[in-house]
């Protein structure tokens, strides 16, 4: 294939490149295409291209000062526009592809970016109606600058115990706002600490008769534009440092008696007329409720190639790292990679044929979202949008998971892998491993989404029970558990290493995984309720290796099953299917490996054959994967200026390139200014000690 795309720099990495079983650009193209990869290249440059970016690998910016710079550099996005309404319309997943280029450079930046523009602003369009424009059109100048506010000091997961209220007054048709206590602050909110001037506030709603309506969201002033100073009746203010991404500045707020317009309710599951009657076009409160959450689905599934970035751009660093450090050998003159060692690749290369299963997987969830989407737009009030809805919350609740903990324990892999070196701040894997850590936690906690996945699997199986119905789903994640008697009599039955290199081997192990998870959950269940536990007691204690390990299966099947599918279609390019395919045997096997007490208790292995083929087949695979590897993160390393780690270098020069930039650091020649502190003043030994 021709291609724009250019080549990579000559340099000790030539040896795996030229090893490489396939085309690396041919793989870019497979999975960018031209539009995406002309439009992710534009972004990309320009960052590069704009002294305002430009960044020192380690540097240690006071906090003031890099909320500044993170804002400024957000401020300069704005003026780009990198995408325009009508873009995003006609090709949704450019708001991804943008996220990601944006992404890889700074998230803190990006957040900063995308929660007023993607997340106050789009969800007011779709939570709100007309009387709302003009705060849609106000976030895209930055004249509104909005924050996202819904997490309480006291409360996260639990929103519907939200303390903040909102009472409405029909002498003046205003609501009053109010924080009942300090616990009731909203916490935790991205763009509050220092610049946001209205926030979407979530409260419980009431009526003038008292009556309590539950959750809704209101459009708050929080600051003036003008002076950015508190509006009266709003304490606001900034949480302090964090773990990471300190350039976004998290806040919290608490109000007395602040009073918006009856017409700031975003109205789209309930509004107040102007006498004080509430009407919604819900008849079930829990629907509404979904309903007016049914933003953070997306959020979500956002999430999970969020952290599927940060899981690249660590292996790109330590699977060149790896190519190019030489230790040991097993002649004492010659020196050998380490990538050659069967340790590092067993560490390294089940995660890079992880971070493919999730490029795929992240992608085709965001086409069901976006799909999902388009018939919230359309009114679509049918059957099916219902069920579509329900599927893609079961699977948000837990991609996210997969994603985020998949990255969090890749990236801890990379950062030691790469041994001292991996220690440096400016190698960045510090960075990345903190900057991931809280899509671990944020958008709900990965361990409380998951129930949320295995009551939705429960559900189908309660349906079929009481009712008879058919399991089958819009998006077919649950279709094979229809067949779920005939599943779980099966067996494993690979005999060789070669037939377990085969990706369907997993793929019906998983099958008759979940099937088995999710019949051991509803029997675990039963027996809690039978001993007389209440329902909340009986999930309470159905959690740890029931519904838990039941939702992880879920999820690793679906994106497994996806990624076989890709590796079997016939449109996928004959020159990449072997590769692919292998990446995702591994990725089967070695995700599978982790369930091994669950299938030798439920009888679908016996004997030691099946762990040591398993075994065997994923150390096989890791070796034949090895000479590809470098041309694996090839395909989606961004720039050196954008992966912004020495040792990662397209180049491959590892020690010049390291001592470069630490002899570029500041003051690094230079003696302490508290020298003369070591040089006199001599302590005398026991001084101090008691004299007892």
């Amino acid at each position: 294939m021709d291609h724009d795309v250019a080549d990579l720099p000559s340099g000790p990495l030539d040896l795996y490149r030229k090893k490489a079983s396939f085309s690396w650009k041919d793989m870019l193209l497979f999975f960018d295409g031209e539009d995406i990869l002309a439009f992710k290249r534009r972004v990309l440059k320009t960052l590069e291209d704009d002294p305002l970016f430009a960044r020192q690998p380690g540097e240690d910016v006071p906090l003031e000062k890099m909320r500044e710079r993170t804002f400024l550099r957000v401020k300069q996005l704005f003026r780009y526009d990198f995408l325009t309404r009508d873009e995003v319309m006609a090709n949704p997943w450019k708001t991804v592809a943008l996220n990601d280029c944006l992404g890889m450079y700074d998230w803190a930046m990006t957040a900063k970016y995308f929660l007023n523009k993607g997340m106050f602003g789009a969800i007011i369009a779709n939570t709100g109606s007309g009387r709302h424009r003009k705060y849609v059109e106000s976030t895209e100048d930055m004249t509104t600058y909005g924050c996202f506010a819904l997490t309480e000091l006291s409360h996260g997961s639990n929103t519907r115990a939200m303390r903040t209220t909102a009472t409405y007054d029909p002498a003046t048709q205003e609501f009053v706002i109010n924080s009942p206590d300090f616990e009731a602050a909203k916490f935790w909110v991205g763009n509050l600490g220092k610049t946001a001037t209205h926030a979407m506030v979530f409260a419980q709603l009431y009526t003038p008769d008292q009556v309590h309506h539950g959750l809704h969201s209101f459009i708050v002033p929080v600051r003036d534009p003008k002076t950015l100073l508190a509006v009266p009746g709003v304490l606001v203010g900034d949480m302090g440092k964090k773990l990471g991404q300190n350039g976004l500045d998290n806040g919290f707020a608490l109000f007395h008696n602040v009073r918006v317009p009856r017409e700031n309710l975003l109205n789209k599951t309930g509004d107040v007329t102007p006498d004080g009657r509430y009407s919604t076009p819900f008849k079930d409160p829990n629907k509404r409720f979904g309903e007016s959450l049914g933003a953070l689905s997306g959020g979500r599934v956002s999430i999970t190639r969020m952290a599927l970035v940060n899981l690249k751009l660590a292996l790109i660093v330590a699977i060149r790292f790896s190519a190019t450090r030489r230790q040991f050998g097993p002649k004492d003159t010659e020196e050998i990679p380490v990538l050659e060692y069967q340790l590092q690749q067993w560490r390294l290369i089940p995660y890079l044929a992880a971070a493919y299963a999730l490029e795929h997987f992240s992608k085709s969830i965001f086409m069901n979202f976006a799909e999902f989407q388009l018939g919230q737009m359309m009114r679509d009030k049918s059957e099916r949008q219902v069920e579509m809805g329900r599927e893609i919350h079961a699977i948000g609740c837990s991609s996210k998971p997969l994603g985020s903990w998949t990255a969090q324990r890749g990236i801890q892999e990379c950062r030691e892998a790469c041994g001292g070196h991996g220690y440096l701040a400016m190698n960045r894997l510090g960075d990345l491993r903190n900057d991931n850590d809280p899509n671990c936690t944020y958008e709900g906690d990965n361990n409380v989404l998951l129930q949320q996945t295995s009551n939705y699997l429960l559900s189908w199986l309660h349906a079929k029970h009481r009712d008879g119905v058919r399991i089958e789903s819009p998006l077919h994640t649950v279709d094979f558990l229809d067949d779920s008697h005939t599943i779980l009599e099966s067996k494993f039955t690979a005999r060789t290493m070669e037939e377990c290199m085969d990706s369907a081997v997993p793929l019906a192990a998983y099958k008759w995984l979940v099937c088995f998870l999710l019949e051991e959950s509803w029997r675990r269940l039963e027996q809690q309720r039978a001993s007389g536990k209440d329902d909340f007691e009986a999930r309470n204690n159905s959690q740890v290796y029931y519904c838990r390990s039941l939702a992880i299966a879920y999820i690793e099947h679906n994106c497994l099953q996806r990624f076989h599918d890709l590796t079997t279609d016939e449109d996928t390019p004959a020159g990449l299917r072997p590769v692919l395919s292998k990446l995702c045997a591994l990725y089967g096997l070695w995700s599978l490996s982790s369930h091994m007490a669950t299938l030798y208790q439920g009888e679908y292995l016996s004997g030691r054959k099946p762990s040591e083929l398993v075994q065997t087949a994923i150390l096989t695979l890791c070796t034949q994967l090895k000479d590809d590897a470098v041309a694996l993160v090839d395909v989606f390393a961004p720039s050196d200026f954008i992966l912004h780690s020495p040792i990662g270098n397209a180049d491959g020069q590892l020690y010049k390139n390291l001592w470069a930039t630490v002899m570029q650091g500041s003051q690094v020649l230079e003696r302490p200014s508290w020298w003369k502190e070591f040089c006199s003043d001599k302590p005398e030994v026991g001084s101090l000690r008691p004299k007892l």
